[in-house]
């Protein structure tokens, strides 16, 4: 890793470097002072990768601008605002608000030296203050990876959760500290707050986050070691010993930190209902009376009593059913006597009712008013009500996304020349530049402020090769004769940014006349065929080579004979003569090449070939032997 930046460092002749902040794996992060808002503190996150070769550089840098463009897209009252990337001396820096506050590691630390923990109602309140957080992070397509109490700080302004360290930032970097591992999947997270899937395989979802909080909670609320509250015999959390929390409060964690992902609250927005309903008393609903009611009749001109379920009655015909006293004739022959039974009748019956159920004194009843039950009306037939069709709602349109506002300028560059301007990008527009070139010309384009990205055309409207598309930086030659684009737009996400634009055309190369090439002369080949003595395995030659004059000897040689060659310097300085040995098709043996001494049997018979050469004129000596294993 590299050196600690000095305290007083300016990057980008804006951060000031006050101090370090923290120190990591993947680098450290600074406390700096933004000169371009008013002293405003910050943090300045920095990467140093292990590999600057220009090649893996650059594709640390695409990586590093690509994945923190996501970041930069988190807008939340309760998240640093990320606002910048760049580089300078081969590091990778990230630019964000600063937290002032203190992690809760540093928090629950304090409470450990005083011989306290975290209670119940202030984790509770952390999840309220925490979860929709999360929901936004996760609705967002982010996920933190990387939760503990290292990475939540309480804010001293509010006293609100604010969470650091995005595990994607930490992907990012440990990528750019190797990337030739890349192919692989990056594993980020702490052991201990990391379920088990995200650390087998390094894939994370939002109930991931949720798992690693639910740590974070326990621990807080146990103030004890992760291993004392796992078991790994049973393999499961086992904390409920150490802290005091209702049973409620202790099956939403218990959930949370189910082992398997399919067990667990897939959404911040389900373990916040959860709490919710942990948290509300549960009011018993009423239960009904089991005791069967029925009405009492009495006369047209009293008062019907209040009927209390306190003791059965003797239940009455319902109003439609057909009565007795239908049929107008057997009223008319009843009359006289039924009044006097009925009125007796009714008063014995009521006033029973009355006395068993109401304090006050019952009313007398008149013996000579007969009791006229009223004649029942037919029960109406209820007409059903048709279901109403609802009417659909209507599906809202979506908004168009609006076309973006195209400028073109041409811009009168001559080779050789410099144009530079400045200007302010909004979101939705963009600037074509054109330029006009001659092949072979050499270009270089540079757009400063870190909002506003270029891409370089061709007059075919092609992107031009080697990465001209969303960059700062362009250089090279211009492969074509016409008009070029150099189009500017905003980083994604980004409402508006300034620039400064910096153009320069070079004339092609004026090109060297190539020599018409000397054509070097063929060596001289002395051709000399040797003969063994008769009864002789080996044969002596002597000569003289230089640089345009190759000494060939011929020789015979049956199949699966030893064939040795072996050269000796006449002179001190002929140290430099070699021999090749070619086989009967003329093709050189490759370990006989370039060589003073070779050995072999041969399983090809044939005239060989010994070309003898020097880069000098020397003399030699050539010993040749052929003769069969045996011997």
């Amino acid at each position: 890793m590299q050196p600690p930046l000095p305290l007083g460092t300016l990057l980008q002749n804006r951060y000031s470097i006050a101090r370090i902040l923290g120190q990591g794996g993947f680098g450290r992060t600074y406390l700096a002072e933004d000169r371009g808002r008013f002293n405003e503190l910050c943090a300045v996150k920095e990467f140093a990768p292990a590999n600057t070769e220009p090649t893996a550089f650059e594709k640390s840098r695409e990586l590093f601008q690509r994945e923190a463009e996501i970041l930069y897209q988190l807008r939340h009252p309760q998240i640093p605002q990320f606002h910048a990337i760049f580089e300078e001396n081969q590091r990778l820096f990230l630019v964000r608000d600063y937290a002032d506050g203190e992690t809760y590691h540093a928090l629950l630390a304090e409470r450990r030296r005083s011989g306290t923990t975290f209670s119940e109602a202030e984790v509770m309140q952390l999840l309220r203050d925490f979860l929709p957080v999360l929901d936004y992070i996760h609705a967002q397509g982010v996920v933190h990876r990387d939760l503990s109490p290292d990475n939540l700080i309480r804010r001293q302004s509010d006293g609100l959760p604010v969470p650091i360290d995005f595990g994607v930032v930490k992907e990012i970097a440990t990528q750019i500290q190797s990337p030739e591992t890349q192919v692989q999947r990056t594993i980020v997270g702490k052991p201990g707050y990391t379920p088990i899937e995200q650390w087998q395989s390094g894939l994370a979802y939002p109930h991931s986050d949720l798992y690693a909080l639910a740590v974070t909670s326990i621990e807080l609320l146990t103030g004890r070691e992760l291993p004392d509250l796992y078991d790994d015999r049973a393999l499961r959390w086992n904390w409920q010993p150490w802290a005091a929390v209702s049973p409620q409060f202790a099956r939403v964690l218990d959930k949370m930190l189910a082992d398997r992902p399919d067990e667990r609250y897939f959404t911040a927005r389900e373990v916040l209902d959860a709490l919710e309903a942990s948290s509300t008393p549960s009011v018993p609903a009423p239960q009904p009376s089991q005791m069967q009611t029925v009405a009492v009749g009495r006369p047209i001109e009293s008062a019907t009593p209040t009927v209390r379920s306190s003791r059965p009655q003797p239940s009455i015909p319902t109003r439609g059913q057909p009565s007795f006293w239908d049929n107008p004739i057997t009223i008319a022959l009843a009359g006289l006597g039924l009044a006097v039974l009925a009125g007796w009748s009714s008063w014995t019956l009521v006033g029973a009712f009355v006395r068993s159920n109401d304090p006050q004194p019952a009313p007398t009843p008149i013996p000579e008013q007969p009791f006229v039950p009223a004649t029942p009306e037919p029960t109406p037939t209820p007409t059903p009500t048709p279901t109403p069709t609802p009417t659909p709602t209507p599906t809202p349109t979506p908004t168009p996304t609006p076309e973006p506002i195209t400028y073109d300028r041409a811009l009168n560059l001559t080779p050789g020349g410099n144009i530079s301007l400045e200007g302010t990008l909004k979101s939705n527009e963009i600037y074509n530049y054109r330029i006009r070139g001659t092949a072979g010309s050499q270009l270089s384009t540079f757009v400063s402020g870190e909002r506003v990205l270029m891409s370089v055309f061709d007059p075919l409207g092609e992107p031009l090769p080697d990465r001209s598309q969303r960059v700062s930086v362009w250089e090279g030659t211009l492969p074509l004769a016409g008009e070029y684009t150099l189009q500017l737009q905003t980083v994604r996400g980004v409402p508006d940014g300034d620039y400064g634009l910096s153009v320069t055309l070079s004339l092609p190369p004026t090109p060297t006349p190539t020599p018409e090439p000397t054509p070097t002369p063929l060596p001289e080949v002395e051709v000399e065929t040797l003969q063994f003595p008769q009864g002789q395995t080996d044969v002596q030659a002597f000569g003289h080579v230089n640089d345009r004059r190759i000494v060939r000897y011929l020789v015979s040689v049956a199949p699966d004979r030893i064939f040795a060659v072996e050269l000796f310097p006449v002179t001190p300085e002929g140290e430099d003569v070699r021999f090749t040995v070619r086989r009967p098709d003329g093709q050189p043996i490759s370990a006989a090449t370039g060589v003073v001494f070779w050995q072999s049997q041969v399983s090809e018979g044939g005239m060989y070939q010994i070309d003898v050469t020097a880069p000098q004129p020397r003399d030699f000596e050539l010993s040749v032997s052929v003769y069969d294993r045996s011997n």
